[in-house]
């Protein structure tokens, strides 16, 4: 639990003191402290003085004495008469006064952490004079100036005329100060870089200066609380996002840990320049960092398994803005189970779970049909929703009984009504159900695995509801034996088949493409324009106190997620039968019923082997090799017995080598152009090749010659592929073209070919592939267009932008889920096929010209000569093997995947198999 344990940690460290940053007002400041004593008045002339320490703050004074017996004092400046030193005034109260003392009258104050228990503040009314001894007599001066101008400053009648004064004083008390070398862990450290900024937590901001050497990233607090210099060293970073804080890009959060929610430090600067300098010190020091990832480099892993359905949605918040250190913008996770009343929970039922399909406001259909009706009726901007499903007070209304301090700050020192806490998880629901003004959803503690902040631990007095109870713990529903079991119940239904299979719904609306326009219009989830990121631009109002205004009710409302996705979201592969490994996607997604032992097919051996023979991919060794061309080979096909093998080549020809003998048998020209690929037909008799004369070839294996051409394109033939007596032509002629063969043995005379389809493209198809079910093709063309096509009905379903240059080659996914493509430009993408999305990308050094997978692994020849093995879902090569001595530009793989053979631009062709 992220925000939990941050706040123990902090406790750990500065257990001693009673004062926090919580303490002051929303966007309010802490300068400096001095020594003092407060000295109290008795019966006219007895004095007592009660030791501690005089905090200058920008809206208030705090005084926190050193008994924790005392209560800490709160004087706010704009309820402040008057503010001196009395040995200048002739009128003081007091005789003998020392010298170093400040006089404060004020009509009001407020009293806290009395015996440090945390409570609602208590008011202290009437003019009431405060008088502080400095241990340093000499600052008085300084001090009173400091506090006329904050004086002034809270007396001013806008509030944006405040902030800009106190934003003036605050940056020149920052241009004073610079960061003191002397907090550097080592003095052979290298400075590169030194600015000005915020370190932000729950609802504060702690100004200071922020310094980055060759080791280390170093912030100085200008108060020097909670302690002198914050230390990151670079090295154990992990993580580094840009942040949008208070609706502008001046954020950025580093995080020395791979998966955790809660950051090592949150920097807010004054300037976007100073963040993007940082951001790029930073990720250049770091040799295993994830800096700026796209939502796609976890869709993958969430698809197949690799990461949950938790990990997925932490990941999503993270890279849409959502941090535990900005209550206005925290992570938001959706309620899963609908069912608070039954004695157990059934998690194969679709009525225990919400409808993820639908926000919060639309599941109530009557209360729904209200909220219509008002918007139809509204003006614009219009909105459905008046409130939000995400804000600080939501967040903390959840949080209460484990960070009461921020629900004190956060509602001026009070405590909410009880009968408006969170008393009950049952209650809590039906009023997100029924509730006129309550849309809210969940965070992340509600899946996680520490249950205090449904329990009372620190025994507040949260008050007494209308019905007489005193506000304890949450209230359980009745299937939950305790919190801990509420809780694991919680994530067993988050991680559950259904949600698995619904989550998409859910994650379209909050991060996708339901988000805004008119398909959020169409799913009932339009919330107030303001809560969207460029809802408004902070920079182009030049009212100081309309901005003001604006950007408190934005922070305080709450703000939408960052847009992730603008098309449908994928939907999650759920194993619903069997499940034979992890390894492979052809052995996870098998839809038919389970077999008994004793029933196992040889469908279902050949499965295990190849799942085998890709867990040990990685033990590829080069059997053989043989330099059989004078150009690079184009394509590679075997006959069924494995006795022959044929390769094209750019030197024109077609080889027929003997894999028993080793000897090249013959060698074929059709023309004196280039071959581009080669395929067997089934039977073993025929060989078809393409060529870059626009023709394509039929050879006769029995008979040693060519048996027919087809003439059927304006330009070269770049690849062809055969099912069910259809062939199926790529050429740069921006077609892609469908055949169908009638047998000789039909027609007594040469094949006949009959155009059933023509596919056409913008500019020239460099690869086809057709998925293992013959429904599906994929065409890439040298543009870096993708585009799949069902050709059953010759209809194309997406056509996708997907590299930057040529497209090298292309394949389907055994479960025809998802395809995989490489080009030109050194990448990897992995897009769905069902909705179009690139789920992943993976970049290389260089390009890799040809490729097999399995759905998560990949082998690839690169441009080097080696092969390469890809965890396409962790997004690494495991295994890099030597190879060829130059480009690898062709391979073959037989059924079992066990055995391989490729060609290269060094003209030979090489064995592989896998050695254990």
């Amino acid at each position: 639990m992220a925000f939990i344990r941050k706040r123990r940690q902090e406790q750990q460290l500065y257990s001693k003191e009673r004062f926090s940053l919580l303490l002051l007002n929303l966007e309010e400041y802490y300068f400096e402290q001095h020594t003092a004593n407060h000295v109290l008045k008795k019966n006219g002339t007895d004095r007592r003085k009660v030791r501690g320490s005089l905090k200058i703050c920008s809206k208030s004074v705090i005084f926190e004495p050193d008994k924790i017996s005392r209560p800490i004092i709160k004087i706010p400046l704009r309820d402040c008469i008057k503010i001196e030193a009395p040995e200048d005034n002739e009128r003081n109260l007091f005789t003998g006064v020392t010298p170093g003392t400040i006089s404060i009258i004020s009509n009001q104050a407020f009293l806290t952490k009395e015996q440090n228990i945390i409570a609602p503040f208590k008011t202290e009314r009437g003019k009431t004079e405060y008088v502080f001894e400095l241990d340093v007599p000499g600052k008085v001066e300084d001090i009173i100036h400091a506090l006329h101008q904050l004086y002034r400053a809270s007396h001013l009648d806008k509030l944006g005329d405040q902030a800009a004064m106190i934003t003036a004083i605050l940056q020149s008390r920052l241009a004073r100060a610079s960061f003191d070398k002397n907090r550097f862990q080592n003095v052979s450290e290298t400075l590169h870089m030194e600015c000005k900024a915020e370190m932000v937590t729950p609802l504060v901001t702690n100004p200071g200066h922020v310094c980055i050497t060759d080791t280390n990233l170093y912030f100085q607090p200008l108060n020097g609380y909670p302690k002198p210099v914050v230390q990151v060293t670079l090295h154990s970073v992990r993580r580094i996002y840009k942040r949008r804080h208070g609706l502008l890009p001046l954020g950025l959060e580093v995080f020395c840990t791979e998966n955790d929610l809660c950051s090592d430090i949150y920097l807010k600067f004054y300037d976007t320049q100073d963040r993007d300098d940082v951001y790029f010190y930073v990720a250049t020091y770091l040799e295993n960092h994830v800096a700026e990832q796209a939502a796609e480099s976890y869709m993958l892993q969430w698809q197949r398994g690799r990461i949950s359905n938790y990990q997925y949605l932490l990941h999503l918040n993270n890279l849409a803005d959502r941090s535990c250190n900005d209550l206005s913008q925290y992570p938001v996770f959706p309620w899963i189970i609908a069912d608070y009343a039954s004695s157990e929970l059934d998690l194969t039922k679709p009525e225990t779970f919400r409808d993820l399909s639908k926000p919060i406001g639309a599941l109530n259909k009557e209360r729904l049909e209200r909220l219509l009706e008002r918007y139809r009726e509204m003006p614009e901007p219009k909105f459905m929703y008046g409130s939000h499903y995400s804000s600080p007070g939501y967040v903390l209304f959840y949080l209460v009984r484990v960070a009461p301090e921020y629900m004190l700050c956060l509602q001026n020192g009070k405590f909410d009504h009880p009968d408006r806490m969170f008393n009950s998880i049952a209650e809590t629901w039906k009023n997100c159900l029924d509730g006129a003004t309550d849309f809210k959803e969940l965070i992340p503690e509600f899946y996680e695995n520490d249950s205090s902040f449904l329990v009372n631990n620190l025994n507040l007095d949260l008050g007494r509801t209308q019905g007489g109870k005193m506000v304890e713990n949450v209230e359980l529903p009745p299937w939950a034996s305790d919190a801990d079991d509420f809780l694991q119940k919680s994530r067993d239904a988050l991680e559950s088949q259904y949600v698995s299979e619904h989550l998409h719904e859910w994650i379209d609306l909050v991060f996708g493409y339901k988000q805004k326009g008119n398909e959020a219009v169409a799913a009932q989830n339009v919330f107030h324009p303001l809560t969207y990121e460029g809802g408004v631009d902070l920079n182009r109002i030049m009212d100081p106190n309309e901005r003001v205004a604006l950007l408190t009710q934005i922070l305080e409302f709450g703000q939408t997620p960052k847009q992730l996705f603008i098309t449908p979201h994928p939907q999650r592969i759920v194993p619903k039968f069997k499940s034979l490994s992890c390894a492979s996607s052809r052995s996870i997604f098998m839809t038919e019923p389970p077999v008994s032992p004793g029933e196992e097919s040889f469908e279902d051996l050949t499965e295990e082997s190849i799942t085998l023979a890709w867990n040990n991919i990685t033990k590829l060794k080069p059997e053989e090799q043989h330099k059989i061309h004078k150009g690079a080979v184009t394509g590679i096909a075997v006959s069924s017995n494995k006795s022959s093998i044929f390769s094209t080549s750019q030197d024109s020809t077609l080889k027929m080598f003997s894999a028993e003998s080793k000897m090249l048998q013959r060698s074929v020209s059709f023309s004196n152009m280039a071959l581009s690929s080669c395929l067997i037909l089934p039977g073993d008799t025929t060989v078809i090749c393409s060529s870059w004369d626009n023709n394509i070839y039929f050879y006769s294996i029995a008979f040693g010659r060519r048996q027919d051409t087809l003439i059927g394109h304006d330009d070269a033939v770049s690849k062809i592929c055969w099912h069910n007596d259809c062939l199926y032509s790529a050429s740069w002629d921006s077609t892609v073209k469908v055949w169908h063969c009638v047998p000789e043995e039909l027609l007594g005379t040469k094949k006949h070919f009959e155009l059933v389809a023509e596919l056409e493209h913008d500019v020239s198809v460099n690869t086809i592939h057709l998925n293992d079910v013959h429904t599906l093709l994929a065409s890439g063309t040298k543009e870096g267009t993708i585009s799949i096509w069902d050709i059953t009905t010759a209809t194309m379903l997406h056509q996708l932008t997907c590299h930057v240059g040529t497209v090298f080659d292309a394949a389907f996914s055994p479960d025809s889920r998802h395809l995989l493509s490489t080009g030109e430009d050194g990448y990897f993408k992995v897009t769905d096929v069902q909705t179009g999305m690139t789920i992943s990308s993976m970049a290389s050094e260089q390009p890799q010209r040809c490729f097999k997978w399995d759905g998560n692994t990949i082998l690839s020849g690169s441009q080097s000569g080696e092969l390469l093995v890809w965890d396409i879902v962790g997004g690494k090569i495991v295994e890099r093997i030597k190879g060829h001595t130059g480009p690898v530009t062709s391979m073959w793989m037989n059924e079992q995947c066990n055995n391989i053979i490729t060609g290269g631009e060094d003209k030979q062709i090489m064995f592989w198999k896998q050695q254990y």
